[in-house]
């Protein structure tokens, strides 16, 4: 399985300057696979080592203090010879700081050793930052690599090309059904590989649900008891959430009495943890967006739509026939879609009842509104108020119909999403 992440893991084994990396994010995204198999193919060896719960390995980084020392202990514990320039070292399910600080060592000087270290905490980052490492984020399949894995690459190089040039996509049915089998699968490589393979709906169901309990498992690391049972509460509550006309977070969902001050570090820990992700409310567009959020204000949504889909108990005929339904999977895709490219998530909310599903800044500090709208369901007056009040000059709409441009506003179906990232938008 191709994945976009292989690009970057190859400019990082030709670096002059390579230091440890450290990739991190979400279980079940494909880290340990995508990293294993391209030690395979481009190393003379590559040498494994979980580091959960592995005193042996946490006992060598305790005591071996130079890197000499260390390529030697580790060889003796993985009974393989490391070789300089040509052996792979991946160090899994990295939460021990002790192995860090370990790993930091090689990031000093000229370094012959390559070393991977894996980890889905991402709160974990705070703890092993510093300069002798490198960091990269990695995440579930998007669209393209979902073209890709079915042999569909023509297909995605279509839709890039469209979104480049402006122009209508050819083959823009084609694509929208295959968006809609993304969505019922989503973005997670043994979800995809299950489908492709021929894996019945409840087989398919089945996997997630292992999927979503290793998801309540990395809650229960939680270091405060009390939270691990409320981010429960919030995960499994997210898909009523979404469901209701007005998709802004409310405590009471989750039963009577409940109040914010209970739930905030709980969120804090699914967000930090890229279990879910959050759209902050703002009611006035100015730079930088973040000075107009409302803290208390908030939607969530979860890191993949086919989780989502599976959550919200769909089958492909009800999710196909309706456009609450739809519109509900189509902002949950937006939202991680733009998550994962860096953005930070805003909605905008008039005093009055003008809603604009997303709104983001780039690097370059342009904002930029984001709508959906799909046929019914159309709230286009929402995104003229927004543009007209806070003279915003650029936008887009996201529907089901082909690419065009209308005036200040252009329309992306909702398959090409993917292409909506800093270098694009």
């Amino acid at each position: 399985m191709e994945r976009k992440i292989e690009s970057f893991l190859q400019k990082w084994k030709n670096d002059l300057i390579r230091k440890p990396l450290v990739v991190y994010g979400p279980k079940q995204v494909g880290k340990t696979f995508t990293i294993l198999n391209f030690g395979k193919g481009e190393y003379k060896n590559c040498i494994y080592f979980d580091s959960n719960n592995n005193k042996q390995l946490i006992e060598i980084f305790k005591k071996e203090r130079s890197v000499d020392k260390l390529i030697i202990s580790l060889s003796l514990l993985s009974g393989e010879t490391i070789l300089e320039n040509d052996s792979l070292l991946v160090f899994d399910n990295v939460n021990d700081i002790e192995i860090i600080r370990g790993l930091k060592l090689f990031g000093n000087g000229n370094n012959p050793y390559h070393i991977i270290a894996i980890t889905s905490r991402r709160e974990n980052l705070h703890s092993f930052k510093g300069i002798e490492l490198q960091f990269k984020g990695m995440t579930g399949m998007d669209f393209e690599e979902y073209l890709w894995v079915r042999d569909e690459r023509q297909l995605a190089d279509l839709i890039r090309e469209s979104f480049e040039k402006k122009r209508t996509c050819p083959f823009h049915k084609v694509a929208l059904d295959m968006f809609y089998e993304y969505l019922v699968t989503g973005g997670l490589p043994e979800v995809i590989l299950s489908y492709i393979n021929g894996a019945s709906d409840n087989e398919i169901k089945a996997i997630k649900g292992k999927i979503i309990d290793s998801y309540i498992k990395e809650i229960a690391l939680n270091p405060t008891l009390i939270d691990i049972s409320r981010g429960i509460e919030v995960l499994n509550s997210i898909p009523l959430q979404l469901q209701k006309e007005n998709r802004k977070f409310q405590y009471g969902l989750m039963g009577y009495g409940k109040r914010a001050k209970e739930y905030d570090t709980a969120i804090k820990y699914l967000v930090d943890n890229q279990l879910v992700c959050r759209s902050y409310k703002i009611r006035t567009v100015k730079s930088p967006l973040s000075s107009c959020r409302e803290t208390d204000s908030f939607k969530l949504y979860l890191v993949d739509e086919g989780i989502l889909f599976s959550m919200m108990h769909l089958n492909r005929k009800s999710f196909l026939y309706s456009e609450q339904m739809k519109e509900t999977l189509y902002e949950n895709h937006i939202a991680k879609t733009l998550m994962e490219a860096g953005y930070s998530l805003y909605y905008y909310q008039s005093d009055g009842k003008a809603e604009v599903n997303f709104v983001v800044q780039n690097r370059m500090g342009q904002i930029i509104p984001i709508e959906i709208t799909i046929k019914a369901m159309s709230k286009a007056k929402s995104l003229s108020v927004l543009m007209k009040k806070h003279t915003v000059f650029n936008a887009y709409r996201i529907t089901e119909n082909n690419f065009s441009t209308k005036k200040e506003v252009r329309y992306i179906p909702i398959y090409a999403v993917f292409c909506l990232n800093d270098n694009k938008i």
